[in-house]
C-alpha cells in the first residue's frame, strides 16, 4: 500500500529560522565584516607607519623641550578651524591680508562643534580624534580603490605608501586633509563600481570640506556624464549633477554673506591665492632647486614633491587609469600648480592625490618580498623624519 502523502505548509523565507552555523544570504553587517577583514593588513600597515612617525615626532619634540599635543592640535590651520567652531564665520570681506576665515570650508569645523557638544573632550581634542579616525577611513578607501583595480596586495601597499607620504604627519593633525581624503577615496571607489548616487553624495561632502573639492566634483561629473552617454543610466546623470553642489553651495553662500557675487574669490585674493597659470610655481621651483645658494630644506622638499608628482601623473596617463581617477588628480594638480598663492603648503595640498601612488604601489607589490619591505620601510623612515622636521624645524606651517 503506498504511503499516504502529507502536506507541509511552506514557510516564507523571511520567517524561516537561520540555518545552523549562520547560513543563508549574508547581510550588510557580514559584508562589512568581510570587507574590513580583507582591508585589515592595509589598516595595520598604515597604523604602524603613522605610529612610528608619531614616536619620532614625540622624541624629537622632547629633545627640544616642546609638547606634541599643541603642535598637532592647536597650531596654524588648526587654530582657524577651532576659531570657526567657536565663533563662526565673519560677515565682512575686509581688506586685511591672510585674516578672513571665510577661506576655510565649513564641514570640518561643523563636525568638531557637533561632536564636542556631545562628548567630554575639548574642541581641540575632538578635532584631533576626528582627523585620526578619518585617516583610517581614508586608508580603507584607498586600499579599496587599489584592491578593485589591481588586487589586495596592491591595495595594501597603496594604503601604506599614503601613510608614508613625505608630509603625512598632517594626517594626524587638526587639519582637513584626512577627512577630505576619506570622502575622496570612497567617492572614487563608488564611481569605479558605478554607484553614482553614492559618488555624487560623497563628492558633495568633499566639496564642503576643502576648496579642492571641485576636483572631486569634476571627476564624478565627467565620469558620470560619460557613463550616461554610453548607457543612458539616469543614476549616472543624477550623480554627475549632484557632485558639485557642496562646493558651489559654499561659494554661493560666501558671496551672499559678503554681498558680492565673487565674494569667495575676493576672499582668496586676500590670501593671495590667485590663478596665474603656474608661473609662480615655476619661478619658486627654479629658485629652490637651482639658484638659491642656501635653500631651505622644506622648500626643496616641496619642490621635489611637485616635480615627482608631475612625473607620476604622466605614468598614470600611460597606465590608462580609470577616467574618474585621472580627472581628479589632473584637476587637483592644475589647481595646486597653477595657483599663485603661498608655495610652502603645496606638498600638503597634493596629499589627497593618492592615485598618483598607484604606479609605485603596483611596482612594489610585484617585487620580491625583501625588496618590498626595504622600500616600504625606507618610505616610513623618511616620512617620520621629514614630518618631524616640518613641524619642529621649519618655522611655518607644513
Amino acid at each position: 500500500m503506498p504511503p499516504i502523502a502529507t502536506h507541509h505548509p511552506t514557510v516564507p523565507a523571511s520567517r524561516r529560522p537561520p540555518a545552523p552555523g549562520g547560513g543563508g544570504v549574508p547581510g550588510a553587517e557580514s559584508r562589512l565584516v568581510r570587507a574590513l577583514g580583507r582591508a585589515a593588513p592595509a589598516l595595520v600597515g598604515y597604523l604602524m607607519v603613522r605610529l612610528f612617525g608619531l614616536l619620532v615626532l614625540a622624541r624629537w619634540a622632547h629633545v627640544q623641550g616642546r609638547g606634541v599635543w599643541p603642535t598637532l592640535a592647536t597650531t596654524w590651520d588648526s587654530d582657524w578651524y577651532l576659531g570657526i567652531a567657536d565663533h563662526g564665520y565673519q560677515r565682512e570681506l575686509g581688506t586685511a591680508l591672510d585674516s578672513n576665515n571665510l577661506a576655510f570650508f565649513p564641514l570640518y569645523p561643523a563636525l568638531v562643534k557637533a561632536a564636542a557638544a556631545v562628548t567630554p573632550g575639548t574642541r581641540a581634542s575632538v578635532a584631533l580624534v576626528i582627523a585620526v579616525v578619518a585617516s583610517l577611513v581614508a586608508a580603507w578607501g584607498i586600499f579599496s580603490v587599489g584592491d578593485r583595480l589591481h588586487g589586495q596586495r596592491v591595495g595594501t601597499v597603496l594604503a601604506v605608501l599614503w601613510g608614508a607620504y613625505p608630509v603625512a604627519v598632517v594626517q594626524w593633525m587638526g587639519y582637513t586633509e584626512s577627512l577630505f581624503t576619506a570622502f575622496t577615496a570612497w567617492c572614487l571607489y563608488a564611481a569605479l563600481k558605478g554607484r553614482w548616487l553614492w559618488a555624487g553624495s560623497l563628492a558633495t561632502l568633499a566639496g564642503l570640506t576643502r576648496p579642492t573639492g571641485i576636483a572631486v566634483a569634476a571627476a564624478v561629473a565627467v565620469a558620470g556624464l560619460v557613463a550616461y552617454v554610453r548607457t543612458r543610466e539616469r543614476r549616472a546623470l543624477a550623480g554627475a549633477l549632484l557632485a558639485p553642489l557642496g562646493w558651489c553651495g559654499y561659494v554661493a553662500w560666501v558671496g551672499h554673506r559678503v554681498g558680492r557675487w565673487d565674494g569667495y574669490f575676493a576672499v582668496q585674493k586676500l590670501w593671495r591665492n590667485q590663478w596665474d597659470g603656474g608661473r609662480s610655481t615655476l619661478v619658486e621651483m627654479r629658485e629652490h632647486l637651482a639658484y638659491d645658494a642656501s635653500p631651505m630644506f622644506f622648500l626643496v622638499l616641496v619642490s621635489v614633491v611637485l616635480v615627482v608628482s608631475a612625473g607620476l601623473y604622466l605614468l598614470c596617463l600611460t597606465d590608462r587609469q580609470p577616467l574618474a581617477l585621472l580627472v581628479f588628480t589632473g584637476v587637483l594638480m592644475v589647481i595646486v600648480l597653477g595657483s599663485g598663492g603661498v608655495y610652502f603648503p603645496r606638498a600638503r595640498f597634493l596629499l589627497p592625490a593618492f592615485p598618483l601612488l598607484l604606479p609605485i604601489a603596483v611596482a612594489v607589490a610585484r617585487a620580491r618580498r625583501p625588496v618590498a619591505l626595504v622600500v616600504l620601510g625606507g618610505a616610513a623612515l623618511s616620512s617620520a623624519w621629514l614630518g618631524a622636521n616640518a613641524l619642529l624645524v621649519w618655522p611655518g606651517p607644513p
